[in-house]
């Protein structure tokens, strides 16, 4: 169900049917909130017990196209954002809170892993430095921010990354394991190809394998 942060940003809720195993902040690709993600909030608490809670990224922007999307993402407030998912955590009601992000909530996923708030982090091919269409003046990137906080501010990292996807230079995800990230690499695999089954990118057996590990590393 629809939830108000304390923001007023929307976010998605899912329960569990029974006693809940953990909490997980869920943050959406470039495209926000929508049924796709209503659905994934619904079967991934109801498969492992998570209470999910998936903050909407473009609040009040909802009505943007695509197109404008992509050229306006440099335009998030970065820490509004990070504040958001953080009182998502808090909303989940339930600890410990992993986070969890795909594509560009993937890269925001990376940056939240450094905040101290969450146990476990999960990046479906989130972008490990910014974009340079995306980048503005004093930006950091995220695998800058997985190091500001000190070892033990960090939160273990997931990558799941395709060796196709334009949007990871194989230097960033090198960079990302060298800071002890797990990365497991599809090979042959585009961005997007686990979140979405309606996108020509998506690999059923790959996103098959790529689920197991995460609900292991969840675990």
């Amino acid at each position: 169900m629809r939830i108000r942060l304390p923001s007023g940003t929307p976010a998605e809720r899912a329960v569990p049917a029974g006693a809940p195993t953990r909490g997980v902040v869920l943050i959406p690709d470039i495209m926000g909130l929508r049924p796709l993600f209503d659905d994934l909030c619904a079967r991934l608490a109801g498969d492992h017990a998570w209470v999910v809670v998936a903050p909407e990224p473009w609040p009040g922007r909802e009505h943007l196209a695509l197109e404008e999307r992509l050229e306006l993402v440099g335009t998030i407030d970065d820490d509004a954002l990070l504040a958001d998912c953080r009182a998502a955590a808090d909303a989940a009601g339930v600890e410990p809170v992993a986070v969890m992000g795909f594509c560009m909530g993937g890269m925001f996923a990376l940056e939240v892993a450094g905040t101290g708030r969450f146990d476990r982090a999960v990046s479906f091919y989130g972008m490990i430095r910014v974009p340079e269409q995306w980048r503005r003046p004093g930006q950091v990137d995220p695998l800058d921010r997985l190091t500001q906080g000190g070892e033990e501010a960090v939160a273990p990292v997931l990558a799941l990354c395709g060796t196709a996807d334009a949007w990871l230079p194989a230097a960033d995800v090198d960079a990302l394991e060298a800071t002890g990230a797990t990365v497991v690499r599809y090979e042959g695999a585009e961005h997007g190809f686990v979140h979405d089954p309606d996108r020509p990118a998506h690999r059923p057996s790959e996103a098959a394998d790529a689920w197991r590990r995460v609900a292991r590393f969840l675990t």
